[in-house]
């Protein structure tokens, strides 16, 4: 007669219960602010590596697929040092509403709530632009992005066709983006995406923009001949360069919420 095992002994194991999963706070304390915290897992990702995005609006951090939590949340709290430094150098944010002043073209833009306008209207005027927005106040950001959005349009359209025929390349597509990445891009069809809020800046910075994305027609790097022709279309290359690395930050701190 077979020998039989107590019920204990012949079950099979219980799986064994999940330990509670490993959770990130949605934002991260420093001593002047709190900022939202955005971790990106990377499977190329070798290592921790933590920004502030332009403007000092969120802190983020690419890591790779299985590090844990702790790991890098012990990574943020070692850097913390670095990051408030950087905060206390950035721009303070401005937000949309009756009476701000934003830049504008390298001059200023005034917003005015004009409740019984149906269109928004620029006006020029000595020493600043004004922007006359219609409709309900709560709709007052987004109209103020629309009307941008139709300004950096027309100047980017303008400025990617005229170095689009000096390099004999049409463009195959133009299209408007709110990164915080890149200020433009191009891809190996020729299709443009640049920020909207490049129109801020001085009319010399949007041309280097489009010049430096237009010069990708030709060459699909940045390498020396990519910089020689960028600089054949726009010969003050440098000042934009320059002022995009200066003051681009402060474009980004402008919240159209």
């Amino acid at each position: 007669m077979p020998l039989r095992l107590p019920s204990f002994l012949t079950r099979p194991p219980a799986p064994a219960k999940p330990g509670k999963p490993e959770t990130l706070p949605a934002m991260v304390e420093f001593a002047s602010q709190s900022l939202p915290l955005v971790v990106r897992r990377n499977p190329r990702a070798k290592r921790l590596i933590m920004r502030l995005s332009p403007g000092a609006t969120t802190l983020s951090v690419t890591a790779p697929p299985r590090m844990s939590a702790k790991v890098i949340l012990d990574f943020i709290e070692r850097h913390k040092g670095w990051a408030e430094s950087r905060l206390g150098a950035a721009p303070a944010p401005v937000r949309i509403a009756e009476g701000a002043l934003l830049p504008f073209r390298g001059g200023s833009l005034r917003i005015a709530h004009a409740p019984g306008h149906r269109v928004s209207r620029f006006e020029t005027g000595p020493g600043e632009t004004v922007l006359h927005v219609g409709g309900d106040p709560q709709h007052l950001a987004r109209r103020v992005v629309d009307a941008l959005k139709r300004e950096a349009r027309r100047d980017l359209q303008g400025a990617v066709d005229r170095h689009a025929a000096a390099v004999g390349l049409k463009p195959a597509a133009l299209t408007l983006k709110d990164t915080t990445s890149r200020w433009g891009s191009c891809t190996a069809d020729r299709r443009l995406a640049f920020s909207w809020r490049i129109v801020m800046a001085p009319p010399a910075v949007l041309d280097y923009l489009a010049a430096h994305e237009v010069a990708h027609f030709r060459q699909m790097n940045h390498g020396p001949k990519f910089w020689a022709l960028c600089r054949d279309l726009c010969p003050d290359m440098d000042h934009g360069r320059a002022w995009l690395k200066r003051e681009g930050a402060g474009l980004h701190a402008i919240v159209f919420d």
